[in-house]
């Protein structure tokens, strides 16, 4: 069976798609990248309104490609709207759980021809789904998935209530896996889920902090990078453990989505500014020249144009090297889609564009701040003479110089030219 995998959303999202793909080549299938297919996966995502539709768009495109293949939706849109799924005539229909069992549906309605629609609900969920992690780019980063599950409930967010509760990954089984990946020659392991900083939780004891540590010390020769983040979990014991760690790459991303407290507040976050500015300086203080990245949401419903204000005067003052702009998307089940105030469209998409702008000059000074230090960027890619690569606080680096793909190599940086880094490798 030639099998096709489409994947829309999070990390999360690609590392299940990459499992789902491992566990079907591992029984003889041949997945195939481009030209039509016997089957079809498509991983959705429902994070916004638009995710919605992209999801929706993509499984028709799927099912016009080759219309008599077999076509299974999963992920968080399916998990919250099957009815929609299935009236679009997919064949297999789950929502964001049981991936294994997707693929035993799968093989089954290619032989049989059957339909098979299985939907859980999530809030019943305790167990952690363990699955074979998968390459992002060929042999050099790998994902760890070590967490699933939300219980922060933001006010718009539908994740919560299509994920379940949080269960993490035993430690244990995560150092395992990451000594493994290491073995296998992955040299950047990406530990992520759909909020790791709640890792642990659920298991009464070992928290991420104990976990990046075990990893870290596990796997020495192989570095390490944190996906998102929430505030709360920088702390004093977090830094100084942390910072002792010499394969922790220094990026971290800190999900802010307002500079505005009476915004945050009304988002749900559960930190303001002073707090969130107070434990950037600790990142800073521990992990010098660090790398810090963010979300934004922007028009979020009521947002006044003095809110905003606070908002772009707060991303120039935390001084992001890279900020992911969005504006607000209503998304159906959320408390934040009952709210009134519900911006314009024409306001939200200009405030987008002016938070861009500002974005777009953070990051040109982050990068200009970096000529003439010297960095170690694991190479994905060798061309005429040049290495292309990212260091370890998340720079784009091309520099002069030979070496392999997958290679950890020093390279020293000569200046900044639009979104990457210059540099020479010695």
């Amino acid at each position: 069976m030639k099998f096709s995998v489409v994947t829309l959303g999070c990390k999360v999202n690609q590392f299940e798609s990459q499992a789902m793909a491992a566990l079907l080549q591992e029984r003889g299938h041949e997945l195939v990248s481009q030209g039509p297919a016997d089957a079809y996966i498509i991983n959705t995502c429902t994070v916004t309104a638009e995710s919605s539709r992209k999801s929706r768009q993509a499984v028709r495109r799927a099912m016009s490609e080759n219309p008599f293949a077999v076509t299974a939706v999963c992920g968080c849109w399916s998990q919250i709207s099957p009815g929609d799924a299935e009236s679009l005539g997919a064949d297999i229909v789950f929502g964001s759980s049981d991936r294994t069992g997707l693929v035993n549906a799968l093989e089954r309605a290619f032989s049989d021809r059957l339909r098979i629609s299985r939907i859980d609900n999530p809030m019943e969920r305790r167990v952690f789904e363990e699955l074979p992690a998968g390459s992002g780019i060929g042999r050099t980063r790998a994902m760890l998935r070590v967490q699933d599950g939300c219980q922060n409930f933001c006010s718009y967010c539908i994740i919560p209530y299509v994920r379940g509760p949080v269960r993490s990954m035993p430690p244990e089984k995560a150092v395992s896996e990451a000594a493994r990946l290491s073995r296998e020659g992955y040299r950047e392991l990406v530990i992520t889920g759909i909020e790791i900083s709640s890792y642990g939780t659920d298991l009464g004891g070992p928290d991420l902090t104990g976990l990046v540590e075990s990893v870290c010390l596990a796997v020495p020769e192989t570095r390490i990078r944190l996906g998102s983040l929430e505030p709360r979990t920088i702390t004093l014991e977090f830094c100084e453990r942390l910072s002792a760690l010499k394969n922790l790459c220094p990026h971290f991303h800190l999900s802010l989505q307002s500079g505005s407290d009476s915004v945050l507040k009304r988002m749900g976050r559960k930190y303001g500014t002073e707090d969130f500015f107070s434990r950037l300086g600790l990142l800073r203080q521990y992990f010098p020249d660090c790398g810090v990245t963010t979300d934004l949401i922007v028009g979020f419903p009521g947002e006044s144009e003095d809110e905003f204000e606070e908002t772009l005067a707060f991303l120039s003052k935390c001084a992001f090297s890279s900020v992911h702009v969005f504006p607000y998307s209503k998304r159906p089940g959320t408390r934040a889609a009952a709210m009134e105030s519900q911006l314009p469209r024409s306001v939200k998409k200009q405030r987008a564009a002016r938070a861009a702008e500002l974005a777009l000059r953070l990051k040109e000074n982050f990068l200009r701040s970096q000529t003439g230090k010297e960095m170690e960027i694991l190479v994905e890619k060798s061309d005429g003479g040049f290495i292309f690569g990212f260091t370890g606080n998340y720079c784009e680096v091309r520099a002069k110089g030979i070496a392999s793909r997958n290679e950890l190599r020093r390279v020293r940086i000569t200046g900044a030219d639009g979104d990457f880094l210059k540099g020479e490798a010695f």
